[in-house]
C-alpha cells in the first residue's frame, strides 16, 4: 500500500496540483489584501466614510459601535459588509484567472491543420486513398482526386 501511495503522490499531475494549490492560497492572500487595503478604503470614503468590514445588522435588536463589539457581546449578526468584501475578492480572483487562462491559450501551440489522406468511394462509401483510381472494396472505377 505504501508503494501505491508513493507512486500516486509522485506522479506529475499530483505535484502540479499541489503547487497550484499553494500558489492559489498565496494569490488569495494578495487579492484579499488588495481588496481590504487598497480598493475598499477609497470606495468607503467615496460612499461617505463607510468601512465595509464594519457593516452589519444585529439580530438581537441592540446597537453596537462595531462588529468586534457585537461579537464580544455574543450577539448574532448579519455581516453584509464582510460578504461584500468576499464578493469583490471573488470577482477579482475570477477575473485574474480568466486573464491567465486567456494568456495561456494564446501561448499554446495551435494544432496543424489535418490534411485528409483518404476519401469516400461514391459507390460503396468505404474509405480509399486519395490517389486510388479503383475502389479496393467494390472495384469501381474512381475519378482522379
Amino acid at each position: 500500500m505504501w508503494k501505491e501511495f508513493k507512486a500516486f503522490a509522485m506522479r506529475g499531475n499530483v505535484m502540479d496540483m499541489a503547487v497550484g494549490i499553494i500558489i492559489g492560497a498565496a494569490f488569495g492572500k494578495i487579492v484579499g489584501s488588495l481588496v481590504d487595503d487598497i480598493l475598499m478604503p477609497p470606495l468607503g470614503r467615496a460612499l461617505g466614510h463607510v468601512d465595509f468590514s464594519n457593516l452589519f445588522v444585529s439580530l438581537n435588536g441592540n446597537e453596537y459601535p462595531s462588529l468586534a463589539a457585537a461579537k464580544a457581546a455574543g450577539a448574532a449578526t448579519l455581516n453584509y459588509g464582510l460578504f461584500t468584501n468576499t464578493i469583490i475578492n471573488f470577482l477579482i480572483v475570477a477575473f485574474a484567472v480568466f486573464l491567465l487562462v486567456r494568456l495561456m491559450n494564446r501561448w499554446m501551440a495551435k494544432p496543424a491543420p489535418v490534411t485528409p489522406s483518404t476519401r469516400d468511394c461514391p459507390y460503396c462509401l468505404q474509405q480509399v486513398p486519395l490517389k486510388a483510381t479503383r475502389c479496393a472494396h467494390c472495384t469501381s472505377q474512381l475519378s482522379a482526386a
